[in-house]
């Protein structure tokens, strides 16, 4: 029998392994599961790139005939509906396994507490919620498609130790090596990054991952370009047969004549346009196309709408010691001004810049 200090220890396990394919999983998420007989692990795995299979037939497949009589600990409830593969519920049972120890309840309709039921009526003890706040932080986006109809939304920003994000007409590298090094693992983690068109003629950005080891990781770039104005000559739209850009415009853009030239041209060049009427209805159109992770790297007026229609869940602020001076461009947060719904959650350093992070509540 496992103490509650080897169950906490073993879940914290999963729970890591389960981020090991953020972000690469499409509709499904990521979850990890391990097997653990006698105190040792003896299977382990996680989602699939793709989302089949899902990690606990994997990990049971792993252990083999010493998955009998084990516990499994996985980072949210085994599914219960007969997709292109069996319930993986089912095959816990079918594995012979005596424990299964869970972080979340799935709120997918087709399986809460139907998992935890094929498991009990097997005679398969249950337990449930350990670690559940670090799961919700580690399947956020999941949930939000699932609970909320729209993708989970991390607000990036770098700011100088002035408040600023930036100068006027001027490129200006804020932050050091350290945290744009990371602002790269955090765009891998995540399903789709979004700027607005400010951002993409000012610093054509090609945002895309280059860290080394994680360039297939590139997620879905978005360019809220409500006239039609990127360039085919920027380099989203140069990368765009091998990094998917998409360009969103009013619903009626396209009509307009002015308008019709620069739309073919931009399709012609691999260029997705897609209509929204306002940022909503935007993530869930994101949603219905399984996004369940948006990162909003810029700029300001793009952060303020957001932040003002309530659909920022998550802020990351890197701040440097760089002072940009009154030419600067006003971010619309810094750790002195953030809004009380958000709490922070955890503080650090990237080499020079400090790093903040809050979360609007899980």
């Amino acid at each position: 029998m496992t103490s509650a200090a080897d169950d906490r220890r073993f879940m914290a396990a999963a729970l890591r392994l389960s981020r090991w394919n953020t972000g690469l999983t499409a509709t499904n998420p990521s979850v990890g599961s391990i097997v653990v007989k006698d105190g040792k692990i003896v299977g382990q795995a996680v989602t699939a790139r793709g989302g089949r299979p899902h990690s606990e037939t994997q990990a049971l497949a792993v252990a083999g005939e010493k998955a009998r009589g084990a516990t499994v600990y996985v980072t949210l409830e085994p599914c219960s509906h007969h997709g292109r593969t069996p319930p993986c519920a089912n095959a816990l049972v079918a594995a012979g396994v005596s424990r299964v120890v869970v972080c979340l309840n799935d709120p997918d309709p087709r399986v809460s507490g139907r998992g935890f039921a094929i498991l009990r009526e097997a005679g398969i003890e249950v337990e449930t919620g350990l670690l559940e706040d670090e799961g919700r932080r580690a399947l956020a986006g999941y949930l939000a498609r699932q609970t909320k109809g729209r993708p989970y939304v991390t607000l990036k920003l770098a700011v100088s130790a002035d408040g600023m994000i930036g100068r006027r007409g001027e490129e200006l590298a804020i932050t050091g090596p350290q945290t744009r090094a990371q602002v790269h693992v955090m765009r891998a983690e995540s399903d789709a990054i979004l700027v607005g068109i400010g951002t993409a003629l000012a610093d054509d950005p090609e945002l895309t991952v280059r860290l080394s080891g994680l360039e297939n990781r590139s997620p879905l770039r978005i360019v809220l370009d409500r006239r039609l104005e990127l360039p085919t000559s920027s380099r989203l739209v140069a990368s765009a047969d091998t990094v998917p850009v998409v360009a969103v415009t009013d619903p009626f853009c396209e009509t307009h004549p002015s308008n019709e030239a620069r739309l073919r041209t931009l399709m012609s060049a691999g260029v997705e346009i897609l209509q929204s009427a306002d940022l909503s209805e935007l993530l869930t159109n994101l949603a219905t196309r399984g996004i369940s992770s948006l990162m909003v790297e810029g700029g300001a007026q793009v952060a303020r709408g957001f932040l003002d229609a309530g659909l920022v869940d998550r802020v990351v602020l890197f701040q440097s010691d760089v002072a940009v001076g009154r030419d600067g461009l006003e971010s619309p947060l810094t750790p002195s001004n953030m809004p009380a719904e958000f709490q922070r959650v955890r503080e650090g350093r990237f080499g020079a810049d400090r790093c903040f992070e809050y979360e609007r509540g899980l």
